[in-house]
């Protein structure tokens, strides 16, 4: 398979144009939707339907409440609806209880793993109201934390972190809806269907024999799914489905509203500090990241023989699967348009080092920013041992109580991962759903359990994932690894927020510049590295090398 670099120059130089245009507005818009003191009428009905009082800050502690309350409602409600959909109206049997269970988790958590054939399991009732919805909703609660940690930043001396309930419905309303209502009036311009039929029975005169063409509200669906970095598909086949994704026009789309958001937030972030330097810290990093990440994964696609391009959708080719696939991992959207089972051995490694990395390149929508603040504030900390001060992070001590939170936060994600791939390795009935043999079986494994506990929800297709085991520990791996570290991220709020701010001095380490941007960019990597080398060394670099 020859990869055009031409090709592949041109996609991402019209790439950078566009999210350099869209950076400065789009994040100074959102900073200012979080700082507004209005609230419009949609947010206000929203406000008096869930008897919010709009006005009332809330401690961390109670703000976590409310998104483990919220969460948890949704997830209940998901489930049950899917249980209860063969008593609507043309919308099929009742889904399978696992699957209905895994399903739930899946999309409340912003992973979208899909263990189900969407457009047979579920009708469009249940993609429109359930699984649309709650695209918009799991990435406005990733955006919410995000800017909970912010205020936690920039606060002193407070045990208030702002309003869930107001940030949950800004970032619905102000943000998620009217982006996407963009995003899916372009997508009909391309080609993606969007209309309200289950299917159009035809007559095809060459076969002699009829056929059902799918339909459905799939280009609003498709908006928000990749938006909102959520990943679900309409369709199976996600965004190598062409009624998904129709051309070239589409696909180059639909990465740049992956990207768009995450690449936005560090300038909010910059604005609501009040140091926009800051922001352009965090922003080159991921960046960089990015870039270094869409480097590999185009060598490791180019070489690949020339004869092979299974599971490559031909309509894009390897230059745009190498943006797509590196987009779509660097995120947590998890959407496709190549079989990520077909890459090269180390192109899948690659996809599965982006998750590894803690998707903060540039990482989901909220979550890759509050992510990459942690390992800021990791980072802050090792530069004072190493001029022997106590660390500063925007004014605020970096004192033990952080840096466990810091800690516990970054180990949390790999425990789950190891630990659970680990688990099922030894258990040979359970393998029997990974067909594969040697190390690609073990990255299947590795993959599926490194997609959900990152909340990314993409996989190496080989696997079966819809039987009980695999649908119960698949789900605990993205409740926990959706939870857990937002718990962490709130704590960790709470307690800058009540700190006083310490003035600058001599002996205080920048946060911002070329100097501190290289020592993050290193420390997330070398982190990452000595957690999971042995694992890639067991998986994907095994059968690279066996090749």
């Amino acid at each position: 398979m020859i990869l055009s670099l031409a090709s592949l120059f041109t996609q991402l130089a019209i790439l950078l144009v566009l999210l350099a245009l869209a950076h400065k507005p789009l994040g100074l818009y959102m900073a200012k939707v979080f700082e507004s003191s209005k609230n419009y009428l949609p947010e206000r009905i929203f406000y008096r339907l869930a008897g919010v009082d709009a006005g009332a800050d809330q401690k961390w502690s109670t703000y976590l409440r409310s998104v483990l309350a919220f969460s948890v409602v949704g997830i209940l409600f998901i489930f049950l609806m899917q249980r209860l959909q063969g008593l609507l109206p043309g919308q099929g049997a009742a889904v399978d209880p696992w699957v209905a269970m895994n399903t739930a988790i899946s999309f409340v958590t912003n992973t979208n793993w899909q263990t189900y054939v969407p457009e047979t399991t579920v009708g469009i009732l249940v993609q429109m109201l359930l699984l649309a919805v709650q695209n918009f909703l799991s990435a406005a609660v990733g955006i919410s934390v995000a800017v909970a940690l912010i205020r936690g930043i920039k606060r002193a001396k407070t045990e208030q972190l702002g309003n869930f309930w107001v940030d949950l419905a800004r970032a619905s309303f102000r943000i998620l809806l009217p982006i996407a209502f963009i995003g899916a009036v372009v997508f009909v311009i391309t080609g993606v269907v969007q209309n309200f039929t289950m299917g159009t029975e035809v007559h095809n005169a060459a076969l002699g024999v009829g056929q059902t063409i799918p339909g459905g509200p799939v280009a609003s669906q498709e908006a928000i799914k990749l938006l909102g970095t959520n990943g679900g598909g309409y369709f199976n086949a996600n965004s190598a489905h062409p009624f998904e994704n129709p051309n070239a026009y589409s696909n180059l789309f639909s990465i740049l509203l992956i990207l768009v958001i995450p690449f936005s937030l560090p300038y909010s972030y910059g604005r609501m500090v009040g140091q926009q330097r800051q922001g352009y810290t965090i922003l080159s990093v991921m960046a960089g990241l990015w870039a270094a990440s869409t480097a590999l994964m185009a060598w490791a696609m180019a070489s690949a023989p020339a004869a092979s391009g299974e599971g490559y959708e031909q309509r894009f080719g390897p230059a745009a699967s190498s943006l797509f696939a590196t987009a779509t991992t660097a995120t947590s959207t998890g959407a496709v348009d190549v079989a990520h089972d077909s890459l090269t051995p180390l192109a899948g490694g690659m996809a599965m080092l982006n998750m590894m990395l803690g998707e903060v390149a540039p990482g989901g929508v909220g979550s890759g920013l509050y992510g990459m603040l942690v390992l800021a504030i990791i980072s802050v900390f090792i530069a004072g041992l190493m001029v022997g001060r106590t660390p500063e992070f925007m004014g605020k001590k970096i004192t033990a109580k952080q840096m466990k939170l810091a800690a516990m936060y970054i180990l949390v994600t790999p425990t789950l991962v190891l630990a659970m791939t680990g688990i099922t390795m030894l258990l040979p009935e359970q393998l029997s759903n990974a067909p594969a043999n040697g190390p690609h079986q073990f990255s299947e494994v590795l993959y599926a359990f490194t997609s959900a506990a990152n909340n990314n929800g993409s996989a190496f297709g080989g696997i079966t994932s819809s039987g009980p085991y695999f649908a119960t520990m698949l789900g605990l791996a993205m409740f926990l690894g959706r939870f857990i570290p937002i718990i962490l991220v709130l704590a960790l709020a709470g307690s800058l927020a009540q700190q006083r701010r310490v003035p600058e001095s001599s002996g205080t380490v920048p946060t911002h510049g070329a100097l501190f941007g290289s020592l993050l960019l290193v420390i997330s990597v070398v982190l990452t590295a000595l957690t999971y080398f042995p694992a890639l060394a067991l998986g994907p670099l095994a059968e690279g090398l066996s090749r």
